[in-house]
Protein backbone atom coordinates (compact mmCIF):
# COMPACT_ATOMS: atom_id res chain seq x y z
CA UNK A 1 0.00 0.00 0.00
CA UNK A 2 0.88 3.02 -1.05
CA UNK A 3 0.71 6.38 0.66
CA UNK A 4 -0.24 9.45 -0.88
CA UNK A 5 3.07 11.65 -0.94
CA UNK A 6 0.35 15.04 -2.00
CA UNK A 7 -1.55 14.07 1.14
CA UNK A 8 1.72 13.79 3.25
CA UNK A 9 2.53 17.63 1.60
CA UNK A 10 -0.64 18.67 2.53
CA UNK A 11 -0.20 17.71 6.25
CA UNK A 12 -3.22 15.13 6.08
CA UNK A 13 -2.70 13.11 9.78
CA UNK A 14 -4.00 10.27 8.47
CA UNK A 15 -1.73 9.68 5.39
CA UNK A 16 0.96 10.53 8.06
CA UNK A 17 -0.32 7.57 10.13
CA UNK A 18 -0.70 5.15 7.21
CA UNK A 19 3.22 6.31 6.71
CA UNK A 20 4.19 5.10 9.87
CA UNK A 21 2.04 2.11 9.45
CA UNK A 22 3.14 1.48 6.41
CA UNK A 23 7.04 2.16 7.03
CA UNK A 24 7.16 2.04 11.08
CA UNK A 25 8.43 -1.83 11.74
CA UNK A 26 10.83 -1.68 8.95
CA UNK A 27 12.43 2.02 10.15
CA UNK A 28 12.21 0.39 14.06
CA UNK A 29 13.78 -2.66 12.69
CA UNK A 30 17.27 -0.96 10.87
CA UNK A 31 17.64 1.22 14.08
CA UNK A 32 17.40 -2.18 16.46
CA UNK A 33 20.38 -3.70 13.72
CA UNK A 34 22.33 -0.38 13.96
CA UNK A 35 21.91 0.52 17.78
CA UNK A 36 20.78 -3.21 19.90
CA UNK A 37 18.82 -1.20 22.48
CA UNK A 38 15.36 -1.41 22.12
CA UNK A 39 14.52 1.53 23.99
CA UNK A 40 17.06 3.78 21.76
CA UNK A 41 15.68 2.27 18.65
CA UNK A 42 11.97 3.17 19.31
CA UNK A 43 12.90 6.63 20.18
CA UNK A 44 14.74 7.10 17.05
CA UNK A 45 11.82 5.82 14.98
CA UNK A 46 9.64 8.10 16.38
CA UNK A 47 11.92 10.83 16.13
CA UNK A 48 12.42 9.47 12.20
CA UNK A 49 8.54 10.20 11.68
CA UNK A 50 8.57 13.33 13.34
CA UNK A 51 11.75 14.71 11.06
CA UNK A 52 9.76 13.15 7.87
CA UNK A 53 6.31 14.73 9.12
CA UNK A 54 8.57 18.64 9.55
CA UNK A 55 10.36 18.07 6.40
CA UNK A 56 7.66 16.47 3.76
CA UNK A 57 8.25 19.17 2.05
CA UNK A 58 11.51 18.53 1.10
CA UNK A 59 10.78 15.30 -0.37
CA UNK A 60 11.79 15.10 -3.97
CA UNK A 61 8.95 13.69 -6.35
CA UNK A 62 9.77 10.37 -8.30
CA UNK A 63 11.68 9.61 -4.95
CA UNK A 64 11.35 6.46 -3.13
CA UNK A 65 9.40 7.36 0.20
CA UNK A 66 11.33 3.94 1.92
CA UNK A 67 14.50 5.18 0.94
CA UNK A 68 13.82 8.62 2.08
CA UNK A 69 13.20 7.42 5.51
CA UNK A 70 15.47 5.00 5.72
CA UNK A 71 18.31 8.05 4.83
CA UNK A 72 16.55 9.82 7.82
CA UNK A 73 16.68 6.87 10.22
CA UNK A 74 19.94 6.27 9.04
CA UNK A 75 21.24 9.70 9.85
CA UNK A 76 19.55 9.40 13.25
CA UNK A 77 21.46 6.20 14.21
CA UNK A 78 24.82 8.13 13.19
CA UNK A 79 24.18 10.71 15.27
CA UNK A 80 22.89 8.87 18.03
CA UNK A 81 26.26 6.34 17.83
CA UNK A 82 28.30 9.96 17.52
CA UNK A 83 26.60 10.99 20.86
CA UNK A 84 27.07 7.96 22.44
CA UNK A 85 31.07 7.79 21.15
CA UNK A 86 32.01 10.88 22.35
CA UNK A 87 30.05 10.17 25.60
CA UNK A 88 32.54 7.34 25.98
CA UNK A 89 35.19 9.33 25.78
CA UNK A 90 34.32 10.88 29.17
CA UNK A 91 33.55 7.58 30.51
CA UNK A 92 29.78 7.19 29.99
CA UNK A 93 28.98 4.93 27.31
CA UNK A 94 26.03 2.77 26.70
CA UNK A 95 27.12 -0.47 24.62
CA UNK A 96 27.13 -3.90 24.65
CA UNK A 97 30.33 -4.00 26.83
CA UNK A 98 31.19 -2.25 30.00
CA UNK A 99 34.06 -0.45 30.93
CA UNK A 100 36.32 -3.52 30.87
CA UNK A 101 35.08 -4.97 27.69
CA UNK A 102 32.76 -7.60 29.28
CA UNK A 103 29.46 -8.18 27.99
CA UNK A 104 26.77 -6.54 29.57
CA UNK A 105 23.72 -8.70 30.32
CA UNK A 106 21.16 -8.17 27.72
CA UNK A 107 17.53 -7.83 28.60
CA UNK A 108 15.65 -11.30 28.86
CA UNK A 109 13.42 -10.13 26.27
CA UNK A 110 16.29 -9.26 23.62
CA UNK A 111 14.80 -10.43 20.20
CA UNK A 112 16.00 -9.16 17.26
CA UNK A 113 13.69 -9.67 13.85
CA UNK A 114 16.71 -9.71 11.97
CA UNK A 115 18.74 -12.34 13.23
CA UNK A 116 17.87 -16.08 14.03
CA UNK A 117 20.17 -16.50 16.88
CA UNK A 118 18.93 -18.44 19.79
CA UNK A 119 21.95 -18.06 21.98
CA UNK A 120 22.59 -14.19 23.47
CA UNK A 121 26.30 -14.82 23.95
CA UNK A 122 25.83 -15.61 20.12
CA UNK A 123 24.05 -12.23 19.29
CA UNK A 124 26.63 -10.14 21.38
CA UNK A 125 29.69 -11.42 19.31
CA UNK A 126 27.87 -10.25 16.47
CA UNK A 127 26.70 -6.79 17.28
CA UNK A 128 30.12 -6.30 18.99
CA UNK A 129 31.72 -7.36 15.93
CA UNK A 130 29.34 -5.81 13.39
CA UNK A 131 30.01 -2.55 15.21
CA UNK A 132 33.67 -2.59 15.06
CA UNK A 133 32.67 -2.17 11.17
CA UNK A 134 33.89 0.38 9.71
CA UNK A 135 29.76 2.45 9.31
CA UNK A 136 29.59 2.97 5.73
CA UNK A 137 30.21 -1.31 5.80
CA UNK A 138 27.62 -1.79 9.61
CA UNK A 139 25.22 0.60 6.97
CA UNK A 140 25.39 -1.61 3.79
CA UNK A 141 25.35 -4.99 5.57
CA UNK A 142 22.34 -4.16 7.88
CA UNK A 143 20.63 -2.89 5.09
CA UNK A 144 21.20 -6.20 2.97
CA UNK A 145 21.06 -8.77 5.21
CA UNK A 146 18.47 -7.53 8.24
CA UNK A 147 16.33 -5.00 6.19
CA UNK A 148 16.67 -7.54 3.16
CA UNK A 149 17.16 -4.52 0.25
CA UNK A 150 19.05 -5.28 -3.12
CA UNK A 151 21.79 -3.64 -3.77
CA UNK A 152 20.20 -0.76 -5.92
CA UNK A 153 18.19 0.04 -2.97
CA UNK A 154 20.97 -0.07 -0.79
CA UNK A 155 22.71 2.16 -3.42
CA UNK A 156 20.18 4.63 -3.75
CA UNK A 157 19.66 4.93 0.73
CA UNK A 158 23.19 5.21 0.84
CA UNK A 159 23.88 7.63 -2.09
CA UNK A 160 26.34 5.72 -3.23
CA UNK A 161 26.85 3.41 -6.47
CA UNK A 162 25.65 -0.52 -6.78
CA UNK A 163 29.79 -1.28 -7.38
CA UNK A 164 30.17 0.39 -3.91
CA UNK A 165 27.82 -1.51 -2.51
CA UNK A 166 29.42 -4.64 -3.52
CA UNK A 167 32.45 -3.99 -2.27
CA UNK A 168 31.21 -2.74 1.23
CA UNK A 169 29.12 -6.00 1.31
CA UNK A 170 32.46 -8.05 0.51
CA UNK A 171 34.99 -5.71 3.29
CA UNK A 172 31.81 -6.06 5.91
CA UNK A 173 31.58 -9.86 5.24
CA UNK A 174 35.56 -10.10 5.47
CA UNK A 175 35.73 -8.47 8.61
CA UNK A 176 33.01 -10.16 10.31
CA UNK A 177 34.35 -13.37 9.24
CA UNK A 178 37.73 -12.04 10.50
CA UNK A 179 36.56 -11.18 13.96
CA UNK A 180 33.92 -13.81 14.40
CA UNK A 181 36.36 -16.67 13.82
CA UNK A 182 38.58 -15.04 16.60
CA UNK A 183 36.29 -14.78 18.69
CA UNK A 184 34.79 -18.55 18.32
CA UNK A 185 38.45 -19.45 18.54
CA UNK A 186 38.79 -17.42 21.65
CA UNK A 187 35.70 -19.68 23.37
CA UNK A 188 36.71 -22.97 21.81
CA UNK A 189 40.16 -22.72 23.73
CA UNK A 190 38.50 -22.11 26.97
Amino acid sequence: MEVDIQELKAGNEQAFRQLMSVHGKGIFNLCLGMIPNREDAEDITQDVFIEAYRHIGTFREGAHIKTWLFRIALNKCYDHIKYFKRQKRHGIMQSLFDKDDNPIELPSNFQHPGIAIENKEHARALYGALASLPENQQTAFTLYEMQGMDYKQIAETMSVSVSAVESLLSRARAGLRKKLHAYYSRNASS
